[in-house]
């Protein structure tokens, strides 16, 4: 931090910014506005492509920080249009990786395979090869300058100088050393492995490699990049339009202000947050809260927008709008949890940044050392080219995509998305496992349970009443009763004659259902203040049931009209326990991984679960916020977190933990704010998708060491003459076989469930 910050409150000030294509630059960027006076903190998002910074206002402003980003060699539009420039660079990647196949694969054919030689085959390769350096791999040698620019060297570095120095040796040796004269049947017709030596040998195919590997990574890293900034498009997509007013009138949303009543028709979402000042409803709180039971509200409650009206007529009182709602904090949440995590491939950049200068070092040593020893220019040249070419991160760009496909590969196999390298980072330490209960260690759905009744009444009986009430209901619970009664007789309910239906606000539903032998009853289903009696049988079922944290419903009737309704059952709802749940924790604890149940629910229902799968610990009570602030403090605490969820309000907390992983049958944007998706539903793969990003990040970590080891130990050789240009560039492709083969292992890779644990 540079420079005094006085005692002037502190703005915020979202910056987009166009042209990062790595974490080096986020790093760069987020230096370089710390540095400016009046800045407290600067943060840089490469997944969203903006800077938020933190300043005095009567210090600095936007413009001096729009600059300092220009001078670093990126753009700040005055529109914020990242989602059009991630398309456009995303694009752009695809067609340029699409003409480097295309040109490089035919160049690899003529100069390696013998048989395809032809006269003058050295040409061609030229041809080929050189749009493939300038305009596919132009993105490297742009990002290589800026970097020269500032004192600074990443793998773009390495990649723009082992492409053009094989390149421009090839270039020279074939229109000034007459490499054109090697002819194909030469040492078995090999290129470069003429048997005189002095034919000068050109590696245009190796030029062309390399930049088409690594463009293959960049096109996977955005795409990935482009799928996270989906998260926020489809939170954004949930809200509403329009708002009707009282009178009617539907307006856009952006005329709707504070203390503007607005309406709420059931079935519909509301406006924005708000207040209710006439009507009864339940409403489906779900996107906020994560749990199945919807919420009754009356006048005086306050409701949330893009929520769900279940079945009553609301108005509504505007109180919150704009980003002050919900829904637009809960946005703000996911953006800011969801960024720039530190990718594996940052390490590459670390080393590179010692490593290229050395290795120029060693390359103009090179030329100095063979040119005093009174070496030939061209075998002084081809020492120094060799060195540039052994140096040259083939390996390097395999190290990462080459594990991550195999890795999501044997994934995808095990019901386990991973979305990309940069997930994997913390992975191996990971030791606690926050989960999510609804949906994640529940069905998330409500179901009837249990049926309780009276003496002398029979169960069936009175569900089907109850149901034939309920079937005229819009109410989730409701819906719960009649699909349970649907199980036991199947369309039975729906037939009934159902007549006066009423809906008592707070208290249930109340109706005259005529049976098939024409017996007429008035039936009540609700709570226990629609019944003038209830057994003392009756009232424990109830007591037992919410101790129990489920949902529990009074059913009873009168056999005449007028007569005050008698109490004759209970019919419990829950969401019901999934039976693999136990079984997973068992599995998280196996890892060595510390289980937190962290849910929205109330703490009895939240501890009754957690006492049957086995946690170590339940927070219960908690809104989208709470969940990010208790993830955040046991990060602050020293812990890596991975955090289990599937709902909306879970978003948040999944894009702020160390390793996110969405249930698969949860919502889209639980899944895009995620790093990991467990396709199945099956909570026992997250285990199985903690072990596989290990095991992945330990094969990206030895691939990585592996490939600058190459590098390291064959320098020196290329330096002293032992190896020219083609065998370094043979040494090269042999450190890539090495690579892939190392990732394939993970094709062996069994899920904790089926093999000895292990924290690899």
């Amino acid at each position: 931090m540079a420079g005094s910050i006085n005692a002037s409150p502190l703005d915020r000030l979202d910056l987009p910014i166009e042209g990062m294509t790595c974490a080096a630059c986020a790093t760069r960027i987020g230096k370089g506005l710390s540095k400016i006076d009046g800045v407290s903190q600067a943060d840089v998002n490469l997944a969203a492509a903006r800077a938020t910074v933190h300043f005095d206002p009567t210090v600095t402003n936007r413009a001096e920080f729009a600059e300092k980003i220009e001078s670093l060699g990126y753009h700040v539009p005055e529109v914020d249009r990242r989602d059009e420039a991630e398309a456009e660079y995303t694009h752009t990647l695809g067609i340029r990786l699409l003409v480097a196949v295309v040109l490089t694969v035919p160049t690899v054919l003529i100069s390696m395979v013998p048989p395809l030689m032809f006269t003058n085959w050295q040409w061609v390769a030229f041809a080929l090869s050189t749009p493939v350096v300038f305009y596919c791999g132009w993105g490297f040698h742009r990002a290589a300058l800026v970097n020269l620019r500032h004192g600074t060297a990443t793998m773009d570095t390495l990649v723009s100088m082992g492409t053009l120095a094989a390149w421009a040796w090839s270039t020279v040796a074939l229109f000034f050393l007459n490499a054109a004269d090697e002819t194909s049947d030469s040492m078995g017709g090999m290129a470069g492995m003429s048997s005189s030596g002095d034919t000068a040998h050109v590696y245009f195919e190796t030029a062309g490699v390399i930049i088409t590997l690594i463009l293959l990574g960049k096109w996977f890293e955005a795409r990935a990049r482009r799928r996270s900034g989906d998260a926020l498009r489809k939170l954004a997509e949930l809200g509403v339009k329009t708002a009707r007013l009282e009178d009617g009138t539907e307006i856009p949303l952006e005329e709707l202000v504070v203390g503007v009543r607005f309406v709420v028709r059931p079935g519909e979402k509301v406006a924005t947050d708000g207040t209710v000042v006439e009507g009864h409803s339940a409403i489906d709180m779900s996107m906020i809260t994560g749990e199945p039971v919807p919420v009754e509200v009356g006048p005086g409650d306050e409701v949330v927008g893009a929520t769900i009206n279940a079945n009553g007529h609301l108005v509504v009182e505007a109180t919150r709008i704009g980003n002050d709602t919900a829904l637009a904090q809960i946005v703000q949440l996911v953006e800011d949890a969801q960024g720039s995590r530190a990718p594996i491939q940052r390490l590459a950049d670390r080393v590179a940044g010692i490593f290229v200068p050395i290795v120029f070092a060693i390359a103009i040593a090179t030329i100095i050392g063979w040119t005093v020893t009174g070496n030939s220019a061209q075998d002084t040249f081809s020492a120094a080219v060799a060195v540039l070419i052994i140096a040259c991160p083939c390996a390097l760009g395999l190290a990462t995509p080459t594990a991550i496909m195999v890795g999501t590969g044997r994934g995808a196999q095990l019901g386990i998305i991973i979305k990309g390298g940069e997930v994997l980072e913390q992975t191996r330490r990971v030791d606690v496992a926050v989960l999510d209960k609804t949906g994640t260690l529940t069905e998330g759905r409500m179901e009837l349970v249990d049926v309780i009744t009276s003496a002398r009444t029979n169960a069936d009986a009175a569900l089907w009443l109850a149901a034939a009430v309920e079937a005229r209901s819009e109410h989730p619970i409701a819906a719960a009763i009649v699909a349970g009664a649907d199980v036991r007789k199947p369309g039975d309910a729906m037939s009934a004659s159902v007549r006066a239906f009423e809906n008592l606000p707070g208290r249930g539903v109340t109706a005259s259902v005529t049976s098939d032998s024409g017996i007429t009853r008035n039936v009540g289903v609700g709570r226990s203040s629609l019944f003038i009696t209830i057994d003392s049988k009756l009232d424990q079922a109830r007591i037992d049931a919410e101790s129990a944290g489920r949902t529990a419903v009074i059913a009873g009737w009168a056999d005449h009209d007028g007569d005050p309704l008698t109490a004759h059952a209970v019919l419990v709802v829950a969401d019901r326990l999934k039976p693999t749940s136990a079984e997973a924790v068992a599995d998280f604890h196996s890892l060595g991984l510390e289980v937190v149940l962290l849910t929205g629910d109330n703490r009895r229902t939240a501890e009754t679960i957690g006492a049957e799968v086995g946690v170590d610990r339940v927070v219960s009570e908690v809104l989208p916020a709470d969940k990010v602030a208790e993830v955040r403090r046991l990060q602050e605490q020293g812990h890596i977190v991975a955090m289990v969820g599937d709902g909306i309000n879970d978003a948040p907390a999944l894009a702020q933990a160390d390793l996110g992983i969405a249930i698969g049958t949860g919502a889209d944007v639980a899944i895009e704010a995620s790093d990991l998706t467990i396709v199945s539903g099956d909570l026992r793969a997250a285990a199985d998708a903690i072990a596989l990003s290990r095991r992945t990040l330990a094969t990206i970590k030895g691939n990585l060491f592996w490939a600058f080891a190459y590098n390291v130990a064959a320098i020196p050789l290329a330096a002293f003459g032992v190896l020219n240009p083609m065998i370094a560039a043979g040494t090269m492709g042999f450190s890539s076989v090495f690579v892939v083969t190392n990732s394939l292992r993970l094709r062996r890779f069994k899920g904790v469930r089926r093999h000895s644990p292990t924290k690899d």
